[in-house]
């Protein structure tokens, strides 16, 4: 199969415009299964690549979606999206449409283990050596090491003093430096007969048992459909009706009938009318819209 990975590789942009990219991700529309069954074999059978590229961009909001859930690490969003597309154009690189599931339940530990390697790398760059002691720690101990195996005590108090650390910090650093890092997924030069030679990768070891990704996605396109009708038919309300709703449903304290009773100086009962009436208004606007 042609290699198009690098041909059709998708150009996340950085700062502002990262917000356009992925209002032109979400506009590409979905497809069924069946047109992706269609599009799967097309590539699959005859190497067509205008398939490919119709599978991936209708794949690409799955990628944003993957990829925020990753914004915790401090690394740009482009960034992170950028690597999900990686593991996506691999990933239909490699989907067989005769195996009876959906693209998208497929690419999904592609995608996680392209920004997996991607926080990885770069997380590791921060973590090894963070201070300018830490560093010289660092290099000391890799000249060291070419000719030492672990430390022993007296030659890790002997090098704390020297360098001016702590033996705790020297003990970590050699832990670091002598723990090996495992690649996540088979690397490319790896070929799909690799697992038949002994060559196998943790990717190849883990079972997706998430719920349907592609249901989830649609799930929270969904729930802000309904709250932009929500807080559309709440602005047809007047402001204490607004407030009656928000305090009695909304907000995350709240209120009780007397409690707004006491606030509006009414009673309670005229609470009650007030939000039966708000509520009976809101569930006609949003059938409405």
């Amino acid at each position: 199969m042609t290699n198009y990975s690098h041909s059709m590789a998708l150009t996340v942009p950085s700062g502002g415009s990262i917000e356009s990219y992925m209002q032109s991700a979400y506009s590409i529309p979905m497809l069924s299964a069946e047109q992706e069954h269609e599009l799967a074999c097309r590539l699959y059978h005859e190497d067509d690549l205008s398939a490919a590229q119709d599978l991936i961009m209708s794949h690409l909001r799955f990628v944003i979606h993957i990829a925020k859930g990753y914004s915790g690490y401090g690394l740009p969003q482009a960034d992170l999206i950028q690597e999900g597309n990686v593991g996506l154009m691999k990933a239909v690189k490699r989907f067989n449409p005769d195996v009876g599931v959906r693209l998208v339940s497929f690419a999904v530990h592609w995608i996680k283990a392209e920004i997996h390697e991607f926080v990885l790398k770069n997380w590791r760059i921060v973590k090894v050596a963070t201070t300018k002691a830490q560093r010289k720690l660092f290099f000391n101990l890799r000249k060291n090491k070419k000719r030492l195996g672990w430390f022993s005590n007296d030659e890790v108090n002997t090098v704390a003093d020297t360098l001016g650390v702590s033996t705790k910090d020297v003990l970590e650093m050699e832990s670091r430096m002598s723990s090996s890092d495992q690649a996540f997924d088979l690397t490319d030069s790896d070929d799909d007969s690799a697992s038949y030679s002994g060559n196998f990768s943790p990717a190849q070891f883990l079972e997706d048992k998430s719920s349907d990704l592609s249901a989830e996605v649609e799930g929270n396109n969904w729930d802000d459909h309904v709250n932009g009708q929500l807080f559309s038919a709440m602005s047809s309300l007047d402001e204490r009706s607004q407030d009656i709703i928000r305090s009695r449903w909304l907000n995350d304290d709240k209120a009780t009938l007397q409690d707004l009773a006491d606030k509006y100086q009414i009673s309670a009962e005229r609470v009650r009318q007030l939000e039966k009436n708000a509520l009976n208004k809101l569930k006609l606007g949003i059938s409405e819209h």
